[in-house]
Formats: structure tokens, sequence, C-alpha cells
């Protein structure tokens, strides 16, 4: 894992690819693509590309409008805004209707940095598992970036695909599919299930192997599809670990760690973690501070792992 790139390099790479393929994608953007990277798409198709402007609301209509006509658009902006300025158009609009409008905003979580907490989206994640017939990726590295804006390409229905700023390592190779309702065995384990998303799942393995060299055998799981959620396959680890650690760079409230106690409540009631921001707004500073800041370590999850470890004994 030693070459690093940010999730949002995957979307305008990737929208280029699906058009010279043949696939009828257009971008439609807040006047951020720059940021957003959709300013790749502008230039390599210029009838494919739409800003609006600062006008988030009418990013998602336009985009609506685009789906009914048989188009397959893609979102831009900032996580903050696409999901909080929009959010009546996203679900009356786009959910309501079931159309195939693939939101795919970038700067999501912490790892923003430097722009603060009025632009560090933590509850985004809440906000679109709550929508009917909303899918929700939160891919782990620059390759299963690529491949959730593939699979929603060519998926009927509205997508979330939560993208970030920050370069993270690259884990995977360019063989990975992107599986809705999966999650992914990246270390057996039998102690302690520890189960990440997006920027997490880097931590969660550098957790895993620190608590490997106590003698503790730590399950890593990348969970990259929050909705449809793979309840019964969290369950059957937590029942072969005993305990979980849910990680992600959201909201303690509402994201992967309230999924993941939702299925092991109704499914296998185990002993249960959450490492996440803890019901309050970012703040400035560099991604690696922030992430020390807000306890979303490596160590972090080593630690509250060791706490399960007791509660299990």
């Amino acid at each position: 894992m030693s070459e690093k790139r940010a999730t949002r390099e995957a979307l305008g790479e990737t929208l280029v690819e699906l058009a010279n393929e043949g696939v009828d994608v257009v971008a439609v953007d807040a006047d951020l693509s720059g940021s957003t990277t959709t300013a790749k798409l502008a230039k390599a198709y210029p009838d494919r590309f739409f800003n609006v402007g600062i006008a988030e609301q009418n990013m998602i209509g336009t985009a609506a409008g685009l789906a009914v006509e048989g188009k397959v658009p893609f979102t831009g902006s900032f996580a903050v805004f696409a999901t909080g300025r929009a959010y009546d158009q996203v679900r009356n609009t786009v959910c309501y209707s079931n159309l195939g409008v693939k939101l795919a905003p970038t700067h999501a979580g912490i790892t923003v940095g430097p722009d603060g907490g009025s632009h560090q989206m933590l509850e985004d994640i809440a906000l679109m598992r709550v929508l009917p017939g909303m899918r929700v990726l939160v891919p782990a590295d620059y390759v299963a970036a690529k491949a959730a804006i593939r699979l929603a390409a060519v998926t009927p229905g509205p997508f979330y695909i939560r993208l970030g700023r920050a370069g993270v390592p690259v884990i995977y190779g360019d063989d990975y599919a992107f599986e809705l309702g999966r999650a992914r065995v990246l270390r057996e384990g039998v102690h302690v299930t520890l189960a990440a998303c997006g920027v997490m799942v880097e931590q969660a393995l550098a957790a895993a192997e620190a608590l490997a060299l106590e003698g503790v055998n730590a399950e890593v799981l990348d969970v990259s599809t929050i909705k449809p959620f793979p309840a019964e396959q969290i369950a059957a680890s937590a029942r072969k670990t005993g305990a979980v650690v849910a990680c992600e760079e959201h909201s303690v409230i509402g994201g992967l760690g309230s999924a993941v106690a939702e299925a092991l409540g109704e499914l296998a009631p185990v002993p249960l973690a959450r490492v996440g921001v803890r019901d309050v707004f970012g703040t400035s500073g560099e991604p690696a501070e922030l992430m020390a800041h807000f306890g979303l370590t490596a160590d972090d999850i080593a630690n509250a792992a060791r706490e399960l470890l007791k509660r299990k004994k």
C-alpha cells in the first residue's frame, strides 16, 4: 500500500473511460469541476458536461431531467453541499421517482482538512442511507472508487458514492470488482472484527497488524456498500469473533456504526465499539492531525478492540 491517490481522482477519469466505451454518461457540476475532477469529462466531451453554477438544487434537478431523457448523469460538488443543500431535490425528485441520478460528491469527511467544519461533511451517509431506493457506496481507495462509479453507471436507480480529497493508499489491484451488498474480507481473524469503510480501511488494517503483535487475530472487513448493507455477512463474522469495532470517518450517529449495530441487534448480539466522530462538527487542520484529534487512527481502533476483548472475557 505504498502509492497514494485520492478517491475523487477516479470520478473524471472513469467518466471519460465510460464515454469512450459508449456509455451515455454526462456530468452536472455546481462550479467545482476542477476539484471534483469532472472537468476531465468537460475537456474530452464538452457536450456531455453541464455547469449550473453555485446552485446545487438546480444541479440535482438538471441531472434528474437528463436521467428522464435516458442519460446517465453523475453530479459533482462537495459532499456537504450535494447532500445538505440539495436534500429536498434528492429526496423528492430523484429517489421518489427512482431516477438514475448518480451522486458522486467529493471532499467528504474530516480529511477535507483546512477548509474546516463548515465543509467537513460528517452526516452524509446518514442522510443518504435513510432514503428509499438510494444505494450508498464508500470506496476505500482509488481502484474501488473507479469500480463503484462503473457499477453505478450500468445499474438502474439512484446512487450515492462518497469520495474524498486526501490521498489514500491503493489497496486493491486492477482486477477488483465492486459488489453491491457484500463486504470484502481483507484479513481473516478469530478474536475481533474490524468493520471499516472509506479511509478507515487503511487504519483498520494497520490496527490489525499492531494487534497481531500481541497475539490478537483481528478480522478486517471493507464494508464499502453501506446500502444495501451486508447484514448477514457482518453477523457471521461477529458470531465467529464475538466482538466488532465499526470504523468510519463520519458521525457515529446514522452511519456505518449504526448499520452494524442494527445488524448485530437483530442477528448476532455481541459487544460493539464505534470508532467515529462523536456528535461534533469538524475543525480546521491537516488530515493526519484531524484523524488523531477525532480519534480515528489505527491506535484508536486497536485500543477500542482491546477494550472489547476485556468485555468478551
